[in-house]
Protein backbone atom coordinates (compact mmCIF):
# COMPACT_ATOMS: atom_id res chain seq x y z
CA UNK A 1 0.00 0.00 0.00
CA UNK A 2 2.50 2.70 0.86
CA UNK A 3 4.23 1.85 -2.13
CA UNK A 4 1.10 2.69 -4.31
CA UNK A 5 0.33 5.59 -2.05
CA UNK A 6 3.40 7.49 -2.82
CA UNK A 7 3.36 6.48 -6.42
CA UNK A 8 0.41 8.09 -6.55
CA UNK A 9 1.18 11.22 -4.67
CA UNK A 10 3.98 11.81 -6.99
CA UNK A 11 2.24 11.28 -10.00
CA UNK A 12 -0.47 14.03 -8.80
CA UNK A 13 2.58 16.77 -8.44
CA UNK A 14 4.44 15.57 -11.81
CA UNK A 15 1.49 15.54 -13.83
CA UNK A 16 -0.98 18.58 -14.20
CA UNK A 17 -3.80 17.23 -11.86
CA UNK A 18 -2.60 17.96 -9.04
CA UNK A 19 -1.90 21.70 -9.79
CA UNK A 20 -5.21 22.20 -11.61
CA UNK A 21 -7.20 20.75 -8.29
CA UNK A 22 -4.63 22.80 -6.24
CA UNK A 23 -5.20 26.15 -8.47
CA UNK A 24 -8.88 25.42 -9.10
CA UNK A 25 -9.83 25.17 -4.81
CA UNK A 26 -7.41 27.79 -4.11
CA UNK A 27 -8.35 30.35 -6.57
CA UNK A 28 -12.23 29.79 -5.84
CA UNK A 29 -11.83 29.71 -2.33
CA UNK A 30 -9.59 32.83 -2.37
CA UNK A 31 -12.68 34.78 -4.63
CA UNK A 32 -14.95 33.91 -2.17
CA UNK A 33 -12.80 34.66 0.60
CA UNK A 34 -12.30 38.40 -0.42
CA UNK A 35 -16.16 39.09 -1.78
CA UNK A 36 -17.78 37.37 1.57
CA UNK A 37 -15.58 37.86 4.50
CA UNK A 38 -12.48 40.72 3.71
CA UNK A 39 -14.48 43.41 1.29
CA UNK A 40 -17.74 43.37 3.39
CA UNK A 41 -15.72 42.91 7.43
CA UNK A 42 -17.28 39.56 8.22
CA UNK A 43 -16.17 37.43 10.57
CA UNK A 44 -18.46 34.70 9.98
CA UNK A 45 -15.44 32.06 9.03
CA UNK A 46 -18.06 28.47 9.36
CA UNK A 47 -20.79 30.04 6.52
CA UNK A 48 -17.69 30.85 4.45
CA UNK A 49 -16.27 27.00 4.67
CA UNK A 50 -19.67 25.65 4.05
CA UNK A 51 -20.70 28.33 1.22
CA UNK A 52 -17.37 26.26 -0.25
CA UNK A 53 -18.85 22.56 -0.68
CA UNK A 54 -20.01 23.45 -4.42
CA UNK A 55 -16.47 23.27 -5.06
CA UNK A 56 -16.59 19.94 -4.45
CA UNK A 57 -19.18 19.36 -8.12
CA UNK A 58 -16.18 20.75 -9.83
CA UNK A 59 -12.44 19.43 -8.03
CA UNK A 60 -13.27 16.23 -6.64
CA UNK A 61 -13.50 14.45 -9.96
CA UNK A 62 -10.66 16.50 -11.77
CA UNK A 63 -8.51 15.25 -8.24
CA UNK A 64 -10.21 11.43 -9.45
CA UNK A 65 -10.76 10.88 -12.85
CA UNK A 66 -7.78 8.81 -13.72
CA UNK A 67 -7.46 6.87 -10.45
CA UNK A 68 -8.15 4.00 -12.37
CA UNK A 69 -9.05 4.90 -15.50
CA UNK A 70 -5.00 5.51 -16.39
CA UNK A 71 -4.24 2.09 -15.69
CA UNK A 72 -6.61 0.92 -18.06
CA UNK A 73 -5.32 3.50 -20.43
CA UNK A 74 -1.94 2.56 -20.56
CA UNK A 75 -2.48 -1.14 -20.07
CA UNK A 76 -0.64 -1.03 -16.83
CA UNK A 77 -3.73 -2.01 -14.61
CA UNK A 78 -3.51 -5.64 -15.17
CA UNK A 79 0.34 -5.53 -13.58
CA UNK A 80 -1.74 -4.30 -10.64
CA UNK A 81 -4.02 -6.92 -10.11
CA UNK A 82 -1.32 -9.38 -11.08
CA UNK A 83 1.23 -8.57 -9.04
CA UNK A 84 2.20 -8.83 -5.22
CA UNK A 85 0.04 -5.83 -3.66
CA UNK A 86 -3.93 -7.07 -2.29
CA UNK A 87 -6.34 -5.06 -3.62
CA UNK A 88 -6.92 -3.55 -0.49
CA UNK A 89 -3.63 -2.16 -0.34
CA UNK A 90 -3.89 -0.58 -4.39
CA UNK A 91 -7.43 0.85 -3.27
CA UNK A 92 -6.29 2.40 -0.23
CA UNK A 93 -3.31 3.43 -1.86
CA UNK A 94 -4.86 5.41 -4.24
CA UNK A 95 -7.41 6.52 -2.07
CA UNK A 96 -5.31 8.03 1.09
CA UNK A 97 -2.86 10.24 -2.01
CA UNK A 98 -6.11 11.52 -3.85
CA UNK A 99 -6.90 12.36 -0.02
CA UNK A 100 -3.50 13.53 1.09
CA UNK A 101 -3.51 16.07 -1.95
CA UNK A 102 -7.29 17.72 -0.64
CA UNK A 103 -5.93 17.64 2.62
CA UNK A 104 -2.81 19.82 1.56
CA UNK A 105 -5.24 22.26 -0.13
CA UNK A 106 -7.36 22.09 2.77
CA UNK A 107 -4.29 22.90 5.02
CA UNK A 108 -3.31 25.85 2.93
CA UNK A 109 -6.91 27.56 2.99
CA UNK A 110 -6.05 27.78 7.40
CA UNK A 111 -4.27 30.60 6.07
CA UNK A 112 -7.54 32.63 5.98
CA UNK A 113 -9.08 32.20 9.86
CA UNK A 114 -5.20 32.92 10.88
CA UNK A 115 -5.72 36.58 8.73
CA UNK A 116 -9.11 37.08 10.25
CA UNK A 117 -8.10 36.55 13.70
CA UNK A 118 -5.61 39.41 13.51
CA UNK A 119 -8.73 41.89 13.33
CA UNK A 120 -11.20 40.03 15.67
CA UNK A 121 -12.12 37.43 17.68
CA UNK A 122 -13.04 33.67 15.53
CA UNK A 123 -15.02 30.83 17.10
CA UNK A 124 -12.02 28.69 16.68
CA UNK A 125 -13.95 25.59 17.96
CA UNK A 126 -16.92 26.09 15.64
CA UNK A 127 -13.74 26.47 12.98
CA UNK A 128 -12.06 23.18 13.69
CA UNK A 129 -15.05 21.67 13.83
CA UNK A 130 -16.68 22.72 10.42
CA UNK A 131 -12.82 21.79 8.64
CA UNK A 132 -12.95 18.46 10.52
CA UNK A 133 -16.34 18.00 8.98
CA UNK A 134 -14.99 19.44 5.79
CA UNK A 135 -12.47 16.55 5.28
CA UNK A 136 -15.19 14.11 6.37
CA UNK A 137 -17.09 15.07 3.63
CA UNK A 138 -14.00 15.15 1.29
CA UNK A 139 -12.82 12.11 1.95
CA UNK A 140 -16.69 10.72 1.32
CA UNK A 141 -16.70 12.21 -2.01
CA UNK A 142 -13.32 11.00 -3.06
CA UNK A 143 -14.00 7.67 -2.12
CA UNK A 144 -17.36 8.16 -4.64
CA UNK A 145 -14.60 9.23 -7.28
CA UNK A 146 -12.49 6.38 -7.02
CA UNK A 147 -14.78 4.12 -7.20
CA UNK A 148 -16.67 5.65 -10.36
CA UNK A 149 -13.12 5.32 -11.98
CA UNK A 150 -13.01 2.03 -11.71
CA UNK A 151 -15.82 0.78 -13.17
CA UNK A 152 -15.64 3.49 -16.12
CA UNK A 153 -13.31 3.02 -18.98
CA UNK A 154 -12.63 6.63 -19.91
CA UNK A 155 -11.17 9.64 -18.12
CA UNK A 156 -14.19 12.14 -19.54
CA UNK A 157 -16.66 9.61 -18.27
CA UNK A 158 -15.32 8.77 -14.79
CA UNK A 159 -15.61 13.06 -13.90
CA UNK A 160 -18.79 13.40 -15.64
CA UNK A 161 -19.96 10.12 -13.63
CA UNK A 162 -18.11 11.47 -10.18
CA UNK A 163 -19.88 15.13 -11.02
CA UNK A 164 -23.14 13.64 -11.08
CA UNK A 165 -23.11 11.36 -8.20
CA UNK A 166 -21.99 14.19 -6.13
CA UNK A 167 -24.61 16.87 -7.04
CA UNK A 168 -27.45 13.88 -6.79
CA UNK A 169 -25.99 14.05 -3.12
CA UNK A 170 -26.46 17.89 -2.90
CA UNK A 171 -29.83 17.88 -3.89
CA UNK A 172 -31.21 14.59 -2.51
CA UNK A 173 -32.96 16.58 0.28
CA UNK A 174 -34.71 19.23 -1.68
CA UNK A 175 -36.02 15.72 -3.52
CA UNK A 176 -36.61 14.63 -0.67
CA UNK A 177 -39.78 16.79 -0.07
CA UNK A 178 -41.53 15.82 -3.31
CA UNK A 179 -41.45 11.81 -3.05
CA UNK A 180 -44.79 10.04 -2.33
CA UNK A 181 -45.56 9.29 1.01
CA UNK A 182 -48.29 6.57 0.53
CA UNK A 183 -48.04 3.32 2.28
CA UNK A 184 -47.79 1.37 -1.66
CA UNK A 185 -45.58 3.51 -2.67
CA UNK A 186 -43.01 2.93 0.37
CA UNK A 187 -43.69 -0.85 -0.57
CA UNK A 188 -42.05 -0.49 -4.35
CA UNK A 189 -39.17 1.77 -3.20
CA UNK A 190 -38.32 -1.50 -0.32
CA UNK A 191 -38.46 -3.80 -3.21
CA UNK A 192 -36.49 -1.58 -5.47
CA UNK A 193 -33.97 -1.64 -2.87
CA UNK A 194 -33.99 -5.19 -1.85
CA UNK A 195 -33.39 -5.88 -6.01
CA UNK A 196 -30.17 -3.57 -6.02
CA UNK A 197 -27.98 -6.06 -3.25
CA UNK A 198 -29.12 -9.03 -4.67
CA UNK A 199 -28.20 -8.26 -8.09
CA UNK A 200 -24.91 -7.88 -6.84
CA UNK A 201 -25.04 -10.26 -5.26
CA UNK A 202 -25.79 -12.41 -8.32
CA UNK A 203 -23.44 -10.64 -9.99
CA UNK A 204 -20.27 -11.85 -7.82
CA UNK A 205 -21.41 -15.31 -7.61
CA UNK A 206 -23.55 -15.92 -11.11
CA UNK A 207 -25.19 -17.97 -8.40
CA UNK A 208 -28.61 -18.62 -8.70
CA UNK A 209 -29.46 -20.67 -6.37
CA UNK A 210 -27.90 -18.56 -3.53
CA UNK A 211 -29.82 -15.59 -4.62
CA UNK A 212 -32.72 -16.95 -5.30
CA UNK A 213 -32.66 -18.29 -1.44
CA UNK A 214 -31.92 -14.77 -0.44
CA UNK A 215 -34.35 -13.18 -2.38
CA UNK A 216 -36.87 -15.27 -0.69
CA UNK A 217 -35.85 -14.56 2.90
CA UNK A 218 -36.34 -11.03 2.08
CA UNK A 219 -39.90 -11.33 0.45
CA UNK A 220 -40.91 -13.23 3.34
CA UNK A 221 -39.89 -10.44 5.91
CA UNK A 222 -41.36 -7.80 3.58
CA UNK A 223 -44.31 -9.34 3.15
CA UNK A 224 -44.36 -9.85 6.81
CA UNK A 225 -43.76 -6.29 7.29
CA UNK A 226 -46.18 -4.90 4.75
CA UNK A 227 -49.24 -7.15 6.94
CA UNK A 228 -48.26 -6.36 10.53
CA UNK A 229 -46.20 -3.06 10.13
CA UNK A 230 -47.78 -1.30 7.28
CA UNK A 231 -46.84 2.26 8.92
CA UNK A 232 -42.88 1.56 8.63
CA UNK A 233 -44.16 2.34 4.35
CA UNK A 234 -44.98 5.09 5.17
CA UNK A 235 -42.97 8.04 4.19
CA UNK A 236 -40.75 5.22 3.40
CA UNK A 237 -38.76 6.87 0.59
CA UNK A 238 -38.29 10.56 1.87
CA UNK A 239 -36.75 8.71 5.04
CA UNK A 240 -34.10 6.67 3.34
CA UNK A 241 -33.49 9.41 1.23
CA UNK A 242 -32.89 11.84 4.44
CA UNK A 243 -30.40 8.91 5.85
CA UNK A 244 -28.10 8.85 2.76
CA UNK A 245 -28.49 12.63 2.53
CA UNK A 246 -24.47 13.61 3.35
CA UNK A 247 -24.78 17.11 3.37
CA UNK A 248 -27.23 17.57 6.11
CA UNK A 249 -24.76 15.79 8.57
CA UNK A 250 -22.24 18.63 7.71
CA UNK A 251 -24.69 20.75 9.99
CA UNK A 252 -23.89 19.83 13.15
CA UNK A 253 -19.88 20.37 12.48
CA UNK A 254 -20.52 23.56 11.15
CA UNK A 255 -21.90 24.63 14.83
CA UNK A 256 -19.02 23.75 16.18
CA UNK A 257 -20.73 19.66 16.98
CA UNK A 258 -18.48 16.78 16.65
CA UNK A 259 -21.74 14.22 16.51
CA UNK A 260 -20.30 10.65 16.86
CA UNK A 261 -23.04 9.57 14.62
CA UNK A 262 -22.13 11.55 11.32
CA UNK A 263 -18.71 10.70 11.88
CA UNK A 264 -19.15 7.10 11.75
CA UNK A 265 -21.79 7.35 9.12
CA UNK A 266 -18.98 9.48 7.02
CA UNK A 267 -15.95 6.96 7.32
CA UNK A 268 -19.12 3.80 6.55
CA UNK A 269 -20.28 5.56 4.08
CA UNK A 270 -16.51 6.00 1.96
CA UNK A 271 -15.34 2.09 3.25
CA UNK A 272 -18.68 1.20 1.64
CA UNK A 273 -17.42 2.80 -1.79
CA UNK A 274 -14.03 1.99 -1.25
CA UNK A 275 -15.35 -1.92 -0.41
CA UNK A 276 -17.18 -1.75 -3.83
CA UNK A 277 -14.07 -0.54 -5.83
CA UNK A 278 -12.15 -3.95 -4.32
CA UNK A 279 -15.26 -6.41 -5.06
CA UNK A 280 -15.26 -4.50 -9.15
CA UNK A 281 -11.19 -5.36 -9.16
CA UNK A 282 -11.90 -8.83 -7.75
CA UNK A 283 -14.18 -9.54 -10.22
CA UNK A 284 -12.14 -8.18 -12.70
CA UNK A 285 -9.79 -9.95 -11.84
CA UNK A 286 -10.88 -13.10 -12.19
CA UNK A 287 -13.15 -12.72 -15.60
Amino acid sequence: MLAIFKKELKSYFLTPTGWIFLAVFLLVSGISFATQLVFPGNSQYTMFLTGLLFVYLFVVPLLTMRIFTDEKRFKTDQLLLTGPSNLWGIVMGKFLAALAVFLITIAVTFIYPLLLSFHGKLDWPMIIGTYIGFVLLGAAFIAIGVFVSQVSEGVVSAAVLTFCAIIITFIIDFMQQYMPTTEPSGLVWAVILIALPLSWLYSSGKNWAVTAAVALVLAVMLLLFWFFGRTLFFGLIGKSLGWLSLTRRFGSFSMGILSLDAILYYLSFSGFFLFMTVQSLEKRRWS
